[in-house]
């Protein structure tokens, strides 16, 4: 380096770590700022065992800025030494917000649906420091994971086919084990007019009249499906639609608007003004988009915050509460990478270090 550049100065490993932490805490500072000026956050938490067999809990937070902004930061990546009960869950959840100056801001958490999470969450629900300023005496506090439950409901439909589905595995992989035993299908295909496509589970409904003939040709061939498992394959095909439908429609959740009035109803001019604006809300129509066109409900809330001043504070609110885990988890994508094969002997507390370091300096902004 010195060749290249004769005016290189070496920096050592000690004082990269300490520029690190000094850009962090700087960072830090400036995300406990904007906490500060927050009334309201929302939480989101997992849990994730690494290849060391480390487990490791992930705290995120969700608030709306003053601009509209949905924004989101990574609080903490910390391990959690066993035994993973509520108990334990819950000190550490309440310590990492004690930390961030934000136990007294958090109105909804959103977990998985198991067992220590809820024990976690109830506990956290009754605390003092919680009870007396949450929405609706808590009833919005726990908000469990829809994409956990969307994956419970689709697992729990695929095990009532799982041999079917067993079968149409082991069918593919005999196809693809052999050139011929291919090419043998592929032209039994085409004397059926059926279409060019990889074998799946959806896909193999439509070569169904295939696997008989190519049982015919091949005597090796042991996984063919009665009419009756085809039968089954096409309704759980059919149901697994709906939930993919659903799957990609969810991105906010936005609760029956009416019901959340009570919360704000506390003097009687302010029962009448928000009573009008709801009026003039319901009274406007339904927004419709055009097919080109992106509506961003944020902005318009933004836009029409002076007009609708109370629905617009319940809106922002509500349009920040995240319905499902996913930013959590997001974090354990990273953490699969800083725990590689290569980088397997790493101490949990240099892991939560680079994570803390990665997710406060460079921070994210979502895209309403």
């Amino acid at each position: 380096m010195r060749a290249a550049t004769p005016y290189y100065q070496k920096v050592s490993h000690a004082t990269a770590r300490k520029d690190y932490f000094s850009a962090y805490e700087i960072e830090k500072k400036k995300v406990k700022a904007l906490l500060k000026d927050t009334d309201k956050v929302s939480v989101t938490t997992d849990l994730w065992k690494s290849g060391q067999h480390i487990s490791y809990m992930v705290v995120t937070t969700h608030f709306m800025d003053s601009e509209w902004k949905l924004q989101k930061y990574t609080l903490n990546f910390c391990d959690v030494p066993p035994p993973h009960t509520g108990v334990v869950i819950c000190d550490v959840l309440q310590k990492c917000l004690v930390e961030w100056g934000i136990e007294d801001k958090v109105w909804t958490i959103s977990v998985d649906n198991v067992s220590y999470n809820d024990v976690a969450v109830r506990m956290l629900k009754y605390n003092p420091a919680y009870n007396n300023s949450l929405a609706l005496h808590g009833k919005l506090f726990h908000v469990r994971c829809c994409a956990h439950i969307l994956n419970l409901l689709v697992q729990d439909s695929l095990s009532e086919i799982v041999d079917i589905i067993k079968n149409v595995h082991e069918s593919v992989k005999h196809l693809v084990a052999s050139e011929s035993h291919r090419l043998i299908f592929s032209e039994i295909a085409k004397q059926l007019k059926l279409p060019s496509k990889k074998l799946l589970l959806d896909s193999a409904l439509e070569f169904k009249d295939v696997f008989p003939q190519y049982q015919q040709r091949d005597s090796s061939y042991t996984y063919l499906l009665s009419e009756d498992d085809w039968q089954k394959i096409k309704e759980v095909c059919s149901f697994l639609e709906e939930f993919n439908e659903v799957t990609n429609v969810i991105s906010a959740m936005v609760g029956k608007m009416k019901c959340k009035f009570d919360k704000y109803w506390n003097v009687d001019c302010v029962i009448e003004q928000a009573k009008f604006e709801l009026d003039v809300y319901l009274e406007e129509g339904v927004h419709i988009c055009q097919d080109d066109s992106n509506f961003d409900v944020l902005e318009w809330w933004k836009m029409n915050n002076m007009k609708f001043m109370i629905l617009s504070k319940i809106g922002r609110d509500i349009l920040s509460i995240p319905i499902t885990t996913v930013d959590s988890e997001s974090a354990f994508s990273a953490g699969v990478k800083i725990i590689d094969p290569h980088r397997a002997s790493l101490g949990a507390e240099t892991v939560q270090d680079k994570e803390d370091i990665q997710d406060v300096i460079l921070p994210k902004r979502l895209d309403p």
